[in-house]
């Protein structure tokens, strides 16, 4: 709505912290309450970080207290994404009994 100023409310600002925090693109916020996505940053850009920030640590805790109760999957994600951990494998190509390998060109 043009020439309208938005003003907003604790409602709003819930709402807007509640979408943010699931994922939701700003531009279908900015939808939802009628307003352009401009307006929703200009107005709303702590709760659209809060939501954000707020929902990754929810879910971090409670993957980090999966891993501390024995889930082997969460762990392992856990340490691939936070302590850097990967899964590496070496491939060594030798001869008979560890000899180098010997390579033979035949041509017609």
């Amino acid at each position: 709505m043009q020439g309208v100023e938005h003003i907003p409310t604790e409602e709003t600002r819930k709402l807007v912290r509640s979408l943010s925090a699931v994922g939701i693109k700003y531009v279908d916020i900015a939808g939802k309450l009628d307003i352009s996505d401009d307006t929703l940053v200009k107005h709303y850009k702590k709760d659209l970080e809060d939501g954000r920030v707020d929902a990754n640590a929810s879910i971090g805790q409670t993957l980090f207290q999966q891993a501390k109760n024995g889930n082997t999957a969460a762990a392992i994600f856990w340490l691939k994404t936070r302590a850097q951990w990967k899964e590496t494998s070496a491939l060594e190509i030798g001869g008979v009994d560890g000899a180098p390998l010997v390579v033979k060109w035949q041509s017609e």
